[in-house]
């Protein structure tokens, strides 16, 4: 933070209009570094996740559960990256740290609800994968197109409903203890900090009983891989055992990633509370995986990948 910037003291929230971010470098030509590598991520990111999209939505073949979850995953992942990065990047190109009063709000909303449509989505995702390895005779019932658009709603509604809620208690608490917050995004933990009043336990509670609900999520991905790898292991074909585990195991790596370092940035002791330890881990859940989803395991789908490679040629075929 510039030295001629001071934080506001003040008695409520109303005097607030605008929150200091965490700077990710007092260094200049680290900024710009900063810079560079946070638009390259979201560049990878934009074009990963903007590929898959396309492909899914203009080719027919692929309108199967799979690729419906995986294209809606993709949106989940543009406006996780789109929420926090840009405003990142213009802190570290303009050398600020300021986010108004509204723009942290709407922050807050956006990274509750993208973050949590991400790991829905994941959850449903692997419940595709268990249907489809252990139950095969019964997916067409169970995950017909109505049961996947319903599924799809259900996710995105609930933690529309979840991010309002948090969203609109965060925001309702007095806050005195001044304006700067210890995240290069606005984060209803370290806003939580800044609050005079003991309302804040009602908003703790409501993030134990997100993180419970989040758990039990986990607890469904590890039990249906359990039941996954089992039904694997019983095929006789070395091939065809290659083939499951290697659809598996990376979107199981980036569930584990996601959530992992999701729950110990929310849930960790204040002891072990450092603005680089908070930065790090806040990188590793909200930026990364938008980034490295495609590449991990939606590109690697072989079909996925000939459709984008027919509809990149076509169009330059088309020029």
């Amino acid at each position: 933070m510039s030295p001629h910037v001071q934080p506001q003291q003040m008695s409520n929230s109303s005097s607030i209009s605008h929150f200091f971010l965490l700077a990710l470098t007092d260094t200049r030509q680290l900024q710009l570094l900063h810079f560079c590598l946070l638009l390259g991520i979201s560049l990878a990111a934009l074009l990963g996740n903007g590929l898959i999209i396309s492909a899914v939505a203009c080719g027919h073949h692929l309108h199967t559960p799979m690729f419906f979850f995986l294209l809606n995953l993709a949106l989940s992942n543009l406006g996780s990256i789109c929420t926090t990065v840009p405003k990142a990047m213009h802190n570290s190109l303009w050398n600020t740290t300021t986010i108004s009063y509204t723009g942290c709000a709407a922050q807050v909303f956006l990274v509750f609800f993208f973050l949590g449509s991400e790991f829905s989505l994941l959850t449903i995702m692997c419940y595709n994968r268990y249907v489809s390895i252990c139950k095969p005779l019964h997916y067409g019932t169970l995950l017909g197109s109505r049961a996947c658009a319903h599924m799809a709603a259900a996710a995105w509604a609930t933690v529309f409903l979840n991010a309002l809620m948090h969203t609109a208690n965060t925001f309702s608490l007095p806050l005195c203890h001044g304006n700067v917050l210890g995240q290069f995004f606005c984060e209803i933990p370290h806003i939580l900090k800044l609050s005079c009043s003991k309302s804040y336990v009602r908003e703790l509670g409501l993030l134990a009983i997100s993180g419970c609900l989040g758990l039990g999520c986990f607890v469904f991905i590890v039990f249906s891989y359990m039941q996954i790898f089992r039904a694997v292991l019983r095929i006789p074909s070395e091939q065809g055992r290659h083939k499951a585990f290697s659809t598996c195991l990376p979107h199981l790596a980036v569930v584990s990633l996601f959530l992992s370092t999701g729950k110990f940035a929310y849930l960790k002791p204040p002891s072990m509370s450092s603005p680089s330890v908070d930065l790090a881990l806040s990188v590793l859940y909200s930026v990364v995986p938008p980034a490295l989803n495609p590449l991990i395991y939606s590109l690697r789908n072989q079909e996925l990948k000939a459709a984008v490679w027919r509809m990149v040629t076509g169009q330059f075929q088309k020029h």
